[in-house]
């Protein structure tokens, strides 16, 4: 395996990043996502780096990654060494998922969503909606081997990972406090790469964030359910576990969370007046007031009185 299997700890200290899927621009919810991240590494004195998550290439739109650069930039959120893309780290997730192999614990699945769904039904369990399936388990191998070939053209299957029973994950966010959750009950054997060959968010992430010393994540709260498996494997492949800090999500009128999936109007940055604007209403939900309110405010002493009041304490209050 190469290094990073074993990446060694960051001589800087803290790393921490943001990492945007170019689907279309920011929105208030991303900015939210973005700007917190950002003071978490400023008030800690760290580096802050961006990685654009674009491997579902169907699901991205040309040029949204330069817009995104382009509203970051608006509102001075600048990052500390080059960004970087994940369509381009195809090697290393399939290092990854080799090495995984080789530890005999991942198997392909051919089940559908539809045939998932339908076994689940079966049972008497019914997934809610926008709800991940539990999946049950039904390619898993009474006994894991390593395959000779991961790639098999003839039949489009997914690659698991097999969990060992009595998974149960614990660890600490930063802003929400001890954190649980039985993988094998509310998770299942998840996927690391899908049927038609994408690697998932789960792998990549995990190996990015490893390959790049990353040792502060700070994201929204939707992907807090995502964290046990990515912990488990960080273990797995003997990494280095990042800190966790869940920030609060930014609701739509149906009380959804706010996504391009929903519609979500980009934010406003054609000049600097709109930007710090967008600023003020992202501090606003982290809990962060009594920042420079006049017009004549720039948007580098802003962000400077607003890094001065970060505090982690006030986004679970």
């Amino acid at each position: 395996m190469p290094n990073i299997q074993n990446p060694s700890p960051p001589a800087d200290g803290y790393r921490g990043r943001f990492a945007p899927s170019p689907t279309g621009p920011l929105h208030a919810g991303s900015l939210v996502a973005a700007l917190g991240s950002w003071l978490d590494a400023r008030k800690n004195h760290g580096k802050w780096l961006l990685r654009m998550e674009d491997l579902d290439a169907p699901r991205c739109i040309p040029g949204a990654d330069q817009e995104i650069l382009r509203q970051l930039l608006a509102c001075g959120l600048t990052w500390d060494e080059e960004p970087s893309w994940q369509s381009k780290h195809q090697e290393r997730y399939k290092q990854a998922l080799e090495h995984l192999n080789e530890l005999q614990i991942i198997y392909p699945c051919t089940c559908s969503r539809q045939g998932i769904a339908s076994a689940l039904e079966a049972r008497g369990v019914i997934t809610p909606r926008n709800q991940e399936m539990i999946y049950p388990g039904t390619c898993r191998p009474h006994q894991i081997g390593t395959y000779d070939e991961l790639e098999t053209p003839s039949t489009e299957v997914a690659w698991r990972l097999a969990l060992p029973p009595g998974l149960s994950m614990h660890f600490e966010d930063l802003a929400l406090g001890k954190q649980t959750q039985d993988l094998n009950q509310e998770v299942g054997d998840f996927v690391l790469r899908r049927r038609d060959g994408i690697f998932t968010y789960q792998l990549a992430v995990v190996v990015d964030d490893a390959e790049q010393g990353i040792t502060h994540i700070v994201r929204g709260a939707d992907l807090l359910d995502n964290t046990a498996r990515q912990i488990y494997l960080q273990r797995v492949l003997e990494y280095e576990t990042p800190s966790y800090l869940h920030l609060p999500l930014v609701l739509d009128g149906y009380g959804e969370k706010l996504s391009k999936q929903t519609l979500a109007s980009a934010i406003h940055t054609e000049n600097a007046q709109q930007a710090l604007q967008e600023l003020r209403k992202a501090a606003r939900h982290l809990g962060l007031r009594d920042l420079p309110y006049g017009k004549d405010a720039s948007i580098a002493e802003w962000l400077l009185a607003a890094t001065q009041a970060w505090d982690r304490k006030i986004i679970s209050s």
